[in-house]
């Protein structure tokens, strides 16, 4: 039955697995459970089968998790194809898998990236966007890769959407910077791109001393290469090396850094692979970090949500079971009457309840608007973003103590009332003093990151001015 349904996948017949899965409703399963090369979603997804695909992930969307031989996912498959309603389908059962690298160290972005499916890139960078930022084994970033497979259109949209300075200027095993790698296979586009549209630093320095100046011809009979000379030169470009390299020098050197990682067995020190290594392992850190914080700020949330709820419907000293006179006592009422249902700290403590019931709203509400944004699908991504809700959930724990105070103080009789208030105003300097030691420690750190992200656009609008005026004045040479 499994050659049968293998034979189903191959034409996408869809009928046909309805025919056998009547037959043994278990077959599906036996693809999780044993040990198969393939499974018959990891075909259809190859071929670009739809209806089978969303047939199988419907009854089983286990198998969109399963990996083949080669530790491709269904997902790795339909994106090499290029199919983009299978890729989706496999993205709404399960969009985890774009962090899953295959036997090659690439994942579903890496593939897109370098095949140029930008319909597909932008669907899978929209599902998970961190997962671009993940080195591929070989020590390169999704950028080195789009500038390999000559992506222009690729590099872009990643630059756009997932790349900083940081990330946009990370080395590879060889140092090389993604203008070395534009430079050694002379893709003008590519290099006047980065120089022009993007922060690229263009005296990043390879394990070998060359900056990208260094390994671009300074013939002038070259009119393409001196016009990128010069624009280099414009942005402040210097060369490492005193004398110019020969052309045999350079075509040597354009050669070693265009061959591929992979192709190089031995060029990878124990120490760049402990670099690199950690290099991933950092950005997968980044990515589980965020998500983490995110499951964790969700469960608070909720709970605090369904306490304030409680607390709110159901509020101290509970509600009058009967309708009377108000008041501790019946000669006490002053002629009020109470109403059967209604809170009983609101009519014996009025100031209290309000309290109560300000802060109560406060937890309550701050604690929905956590909720809200965290499944309102915003990009909540950065870590500026979870420092931004971390402090909204700071003030609904804020409120919800604040709120507890208020009700113990209320429902404490006269003779220990002192004595209980010393106890809760001890605790909430205790807990303001915890805050804030809390808030100034992110507000430090937040502070640092804001002035280093000042400097990196005081560099790049610098520069864009010096751009400016090398345009405007006019040049004179000696």
């Amino acid at each position: 039955m499994e050659r049968r349904l293998y034979d189903a996948a191959v034409q996408g017949n869809k009928i046909s697995l309805l025919d056998l899965l009547g037959e043994d409703a278990l077959l599906l399963d036996r693809f999780i459970t044993g040990r198969y090369p393939e499974t018959p979603l990891h075909v259809a997804s190859m071929l670009g089968h739809l209806e089978f695909v969303h047939e199988v992930l419907t009854r089983k969307p286990e198998l969109a998790k399963e990996l083949d031989s080669h530790k491709s996912s269904p997902l790795h498959l339909a994106t090499a194809k290029g199919y983009l309603q299978v890729a989706k389908s496999l993205l709404q059962v399960n969009p985890d898998m774009c962090l899953v690298c295959d036997i090659d160290g690439r994942n579903p972005l890496h593939i897109a990236a370098m095949k140029g499916h930008l319909d597909l890139l932008k669907e899978l960078v929209q599902a998970r966007p961190w997962a671009a930022r993940v080195l591929m084994e070989q020590g390169e970033t999704i950028l080195h890769a789009c500038v390999r497979c000559n992506q222009l259109e690729a590099l872009k949209l990643l630059v756009g959407r997932v790349s900083d300075h940081e990330f946009l200027n990370c080395k590879n095993h060889e140092d090389n910077t993604i203008l070395h790698l534009a430079i050694a296979a002379q893709q003008t586009e590519v290099i006047n791109f980065l120089i022009s549209s993007t922060t690229i630093d263009v005296n990043c320095v390879n394990e070998d001393g060359y900056t990208a100046l260094d390994i671009l011809s300074q013939n002038q009979k070259d009119m393409t290469n001196k016009q990128i000379v010069e624009s280099l030169r414009r942005m402040g470009a210097t060369q490492a090396k005193e004398n110019p390299l020969s052309s045999s020098q350079l075509k040597a050197i354009r050669t070693k850094i265009l061959l591929s990682p992979w192709e190089q067995p031995n060029a990878v020190s124990k120490s760049k692979k402990r670099k690199h290594g950690k290099r991933i392992v950092h950005s997968n850190k980044n990515g589980d970090w965020l998500e983490r914080k995110r499951n964790i700020l969700m469960l608070v949330a909720s709970l605090l949500a369904a306490m304030a709820f409680q607390a709110g419907v159901n509020p101290p000293s509970g509600v009058w079971q009967d309708n009377g006179p108000s008041g501790f006592s019946t000669t006490e009422s002053n002629g009020k009457n109470h109403t059967a249902g209604l809170s009983v700290l609101a009519d014996n403590h009025p100031r209290a309840y309000t309290r109560f019931l300000i802060y109560n709203t406060t937890g309550f509400l701050t604690s929905l608007s956590i909720i809200l944004l965290l499944i309102s699908g915003l990009p909540l991504r950065r870590r500026f973003f979870m420092w931004v809700l971390m402090v909204i959930m700071w003030v609904a724990i804020t409120a919800m103590a604040l709120a507890y105070s208020v009700s113990i103080a209320a429902l404490t009789p006269d003779h220990s009332y002192s004595s209980v208030i010393n106890i809760l105003g001890t605790g909430i300097l205790v807990w303001i003093g915890l805050m804030l030691i809390l808030l100034l420690g992110h507000t430090i750190r937040l502070a640092f990151r804001l002035i280093k992200l000042a400097f990196r656009l005081i560099k790049y609008i610098l520069k864009l001015v010096m751009r400016l005026v090398n345009l405007i004045s006019p040049r004179h040479r000696v």
